[in-house]
């Protein structure tokens, strides 16, 4: 069978800290589906992540001379996210070509084990420019930015000649024929606007009583809505989420709570974290000047509105107030009083980050944490963890 092979080399993974700390940037979600979900679902091939010789190696990461056999090999950047046109321009190259842009940025190569040289060497074609826009992620505010474009992709991929499960006569719908219910989902008594946007709802998914929602949304499998919440677009509650209160233009990646009232806005929040209730994030600077977020490279403007950033497996204190463009790190416990800091480090206790967590209390808590939803921390996690805690 023909394979994918993801590649994070020239993709800069370094500048979407702290979300690429603990995953691939192929695993990133944006719209309905992560980045791998989407190029698997398009092409209908199973992805690989190419070895790239650090502590993400794991159980998916292969070397390409190993693995191609008498397969096409399609080797593509973590960071590009699919569209049926790039997706046929990729179907149609030939051996050894690649897809470039105008500026000469590769997209994708077709391979086979003819055209590898050596472990770390392959064989550059032909290259084919491909003139429409590429649409990627590159800062960890393009998650939030793309989302309303990324769910209508997704929408139209995952619900193309399929049949949407009825919708409750309880409800109140504007334009139902742009919102899709998944099997075994559960909607009553809400209120759906799906005229500026789509309204996808996952499977076993529960949208209790009250909630106001505005497309484009999406809710995953497993996932909650509680009473009365007040979603706007563009917003993505992940698998297994519990999310209420007011949301707008976010992304939770999985797993994670936002749960109690409180706003979350323009923001982009890691799988596996927790806000407690009365959490309030700033999306937008008092003077209306652009925000500036801490990177790996310094403070970049991310545009007039951009809120929080925070890495897997953090949590907030009641009533935390989280500042314009905050980035926070990996398995933070965050309290304290006023405004948190712009930049909270991986591993903080407390915002000012004056006092690091113990490991052995990080994978205790988080283990508390994952039992709340019927799961337990992996040996890869503890791996993954353990070197963020000893290099960065």
């Amino acid at each position: 069978m023909n394979k994918i092979f993801f590649t994070e080399e020239f993709c800069q993974p370094e500048n979407l800290h702290p979300f690429t700390l603990t995953r691939q940037i192929q695993d990133i979600r944006v719209g309905i589906l992560t980045i791998r979900e989407k190029w698997e679902r398009m092409l209908g091939l199973p992805s690989f992540d190419k070895k790239e010789d650090d502590y993400k190696d794991l159980d998916r990461s292969v070397n390409i001379d190993e693995t191609i056999g008498d397969a096409i090999g399609f080797i593509i950047h973590g960071n590009i996210l699919p569209t049926p046109k790039l997706v046929k321009a990729i179907l149609n190259l030939k051996d050894g070509e690649f897809i470039a842009t105008p500026g000469g940025y590769s997209v994708a190569y077709r391979i086979t084990k003819n055209d590898i040289l050596d472990k770390f060497k392959i064989k550059v074609g032909k290259s084919v420019t491909y003139k429409d826009a590429v649409k990627s992620i590159h800062y960890p505010w393009d998650i939030f930015q793309l989302n309303d474009w990324a769910i209508r992709q997704d929408f139209k991929l995952l619900t193309e000649k399929r049949k949407s499960q009825p919708l409750s006569k309880s409800n109140s719908v504007i334009k139902p024929s742009q919102v899709f219910i998944e099997k075994g989902a559960r909607v009553e008594h809400c209120i759906i606007n799906a005229s500026t946007g789509p309204v996808y709802i996952g499977k076993n998914a529960e949208v209790m009583e009250g909630c106001i929602i505005r497309g484009p949304f999406a809710i995953g499998e497993n996932a909650c809505l509680k009473m009365g919440a007040k979603i706007y677009g563009a917003t993505t509650i992940g698998n297994g989420c519990v999310a209420g209160g007011e949301i707008k233009n976010s992304v939770l990646f999985g797993n994670s709570n936002k749960a109690h009232d409180g706003y979350l806005g323009d923001s982009v929040i890691g799988e596996w974290c927790n806000m407690g209730a009365g959490t309030t994030n700033s999306n937008l600077k008092n003077n209306a000047s652009d925000v500036k977020v801490w990177t790996v490279n310094g403070e970049l403007n991310a545009g007039k509105k951009c809120g929080v950033m925070m890495g897997d497996y953090s949590r907030t204190a009641v009533n935390t107030a989280i500042n314009t463009g905050t980035v926070i790190g990996v398995s933070c416990n965050v309290f304290g009083s006023g405004l948190t800091p712009k930049y909270i480090p991986n591993f903080s206790w407390g915002s000012e980050g004056i006092k690091r967590y113990e490991f052995e209390k990080v994978i205790l808590d988080i283990a508390d944490w994952k039992k709340f939803k019927g799961d337990q921390v992996s040996e890869n996690e503890k791996s993954i963890l353990k070197y963020i805690f000893e290099k960065f």
